[in-house]
């Protein structure tokens, strides 16, 4: 009996539950095919998730006030000047030492982490969207609306990236928001040619002009039918953008115009650890290697990405 009902079992729970098992099947099946087909984008998500929960649980976060998670697992806080001796090599009490004036280089690195991703995450999703927006009114209305969109873009455009963000930096004052305001105007012009080009190309499209036959209103077409189908693209570009995005603030903070004291930067650690760099290499190679890694990982995600999304790329691998 107990042998007909351990043989039964199985095909019970498959016939009650025939879609489910079906469903998670199949999600299983497809996501072992995107990890074999893309195994460095799976390696650069990992990097990514990895850092995202440094970011969350590290530091004591704090909501009104309130500690949500916590004290956080950096060992010493941001700015504690006793945590041991300056220029101190790595140890047992500090994994990656100290830096010039006694701080841990470890719970620097950390910190520096949520303010990194923080910029990069909320200045690539901001100047996206509103580049994304502009480009498909720009694609659909054309005649004076485009031009007058594509001119401010290529004003944009013909500033150097680095230039303009010292620029808006040195006008508005080095601050989180100045950082987050000036990388997102970089972003802006690049995402506004691309996703135009893109709406152009849908605006002639049949599903569009069923939509003018039944007398649909402009801003319908535009967020209802022509953004769903250029919303893959600029999820694209996000990703990609995402490592540019953390080498500007590094560069900013490098050039002491980004985020100022007392927030942690990856890039400013390494400026300060130059004086020092023969005597405590950590101090400088941790930072550094920080962004690299970083860097490295949304390079890695957002090809992956753009592989997947590619019907092209994605059938010349298979």
């Amino acid at each position: 009996m107990a042998k007909d009902i351990a043989v039964a079992s199985p095909a019970f729970g498959a016939e009650a539950f025939p879609g489910e098992a079906g469903r998670w099947s199949r999600l299983a099946r497809q996501s072992w095919v995107l990890i074999r087909r893309n195994p460095l984008g799976f390696f650069g998500l990992m990097i990514i998730l990895a850092l995202v929960v440094i970011a969350l649980f590290g530091p004591p976060t704090r909501v009104f006030g309130y500690s949500v998670f916590g004290p956080g697992f950096a060992p010493f806080g941001l700015n504690e000047y006793t945590a041991g001796q300056p220029n101190e090599g790595m140890s047992l009490r500090h994994w990656f030492g100290t830096d010039r004036i006694g701080r841990d280089t470890l719970s620097r690195d950390i910190y520096g982490a949520q303010i990194s991703l923080s910029v990069a995450f909320i200045s690539v999703l901001g100047g996206s969207a509103l580049g994304t927006i502009a480009g498909i009114i720009s694609g659909y209305a054309g005649g004076t609306v485009d031009s007058l969109i594509q001119r401010a873009v290529d004003t944009a455009i013909a500033f150097p990236a680095l230039l303009l963000l010292l620029i808006i930096v040195q006008v508005l004052g080095p601050s989180f928001r100045t950082v987050v305001f000036a990388i997102m105007l970089g972003i802006f012009p690049g995402v506004t040619r691309v996703v135009r080009g893109a709406a152009l190309a849908e605006r002639n499209n049949q599903y569009v002009e069923a939509a003018r036959a039944i007398g649909a209103s402009t801003p319908r077409i535009l967020f209802r039918h022509i953004l769903p189908n250029v919303l893959a693209l600029a999820i694209v570009i996000m990703t990609t953008l995402l490592g540019a995005a953390i080498l500007a603030e590094a560069s900013l903070s490098f050039l002491g115009l980004g985020i100022p004291e007392p927030a942690a930067s990856w890039g400013r650690d390494v400026s300060q650890a130059r004086n020092s760099f023969p005597i405590n290499v950590s101090a400088a190679f941790f930072p550094g290697a920080a962004i690299a890694l970083t860097v490295f990982g949304f390079n890695m995600l957002g090809d992956a990405i753009r592989d997947i999304a590619d019907p092209r790329l994605r059938g010349s691998q298979s």
